[in-house]
């Protein structure tokens, strides 16, 4: 079997086609955050046996992909719409209802669980954490983009307030590692999310949201790092030759 490009990263893979998300998880290979190195080293990094890898990732490249799924060839006014309207909406959403499911199990199991007040404190802070972060979005980086988008179509000039739209995207990659960093430890405190033998309702329920939160917080952070990040900053170049 001989990989097509061997220098294609995984986030690129996964931009390409979402559905390949799948195949890195199940291999605990991280394509969002860490998503800018190439499949043999992401494999060697996980202790992950390339061949089958790489056999699964063709088995996909075999089945045509859904339209829908096809963000690469979205606009990036588009592309910022559905990440607001879908995953900023989620998380706004679920915040507080993860945030009462996790403390509730922390006010009854922690002072003989400590695992479990650590999950909750820690999702408090992610909690309070993306809330800002996707506020900076909305506020600055987002309609600064969607101007450049604007300014594409009608020929006309435009400067950013901040210098260059690479400064604040610096800080969204910045504080997107930080937030997979939390995901991470989220994922080892919950042992991959499983309920302790003889859970109550309330603590199954709540590492079942979590789980929910990390998978849709790793296509939210997927989507903007290797795909409407890269294309932005090239869009600024274009507009400023």
């Amino acid at each position: 079997m001989e990989i097509v490009d061997k220098e294609k990263t995984v986030g690129k893979m996964v931009a390409e086609d979402y559905r390949k998300a799948d195949v890195f998880k199940r291999h605990g290979i991280d394509f969002c955050c860490g998503g800018g190195i190439p499949l043999a080293q992401a494999c060697e990094d996980k202790n992950a046996d390339l061949t089958t890898v790489q056999a699964e990732l063709d088995e996909i490249d075999n089945r045509q992909a859904p339209p829908e799924e096809d963000f690469e060839s979205w606009e990036l006014d588009m592309l910022i719409d559905h990440i607001v309207g879908v995953h900023h909406v989620y998380i706004k959403k679920s915040n507080p209802t993860i945030q009462e499911f996790v403390n509730r199990v922390k006010m009854v199991h922690g002072d003989y669980k400590p695992n479990v007040s650590e999950i909750s404190d820690r999702f408090d802070t992610l909690a309070e954490e993306l809330s800002m972060h996707m506020h900076k979005e909305e506020i600055i980086l987002f309609p600064y983009i969607k101007q450049m988008v604007e300014a594409k179509k009608n020929g006309t000039r435009i400067s950013a307030p901040f210098g260059t739209v690479q400064n604040p995207i610096n800080m969204m990659l910045a504080e997107h590692d930080n937030a997979g960093n939390e995901l991470e430890l989220l994922q080892k405190l919950t042992e991959d999310y499983t309920p302790p033998k003889g859970a109550c309702a309330t603590h199954k329920v709540s590492y079942g949201h979590l789980k929910e939160y990390a998978d849709d917080l790793m296509r939210h952070i997927h989507l903007e790092n290797n795909i409407l990040f890269p294309k932005a900053l090239e869009l600024e170049k274009e507009l400023l030759k």
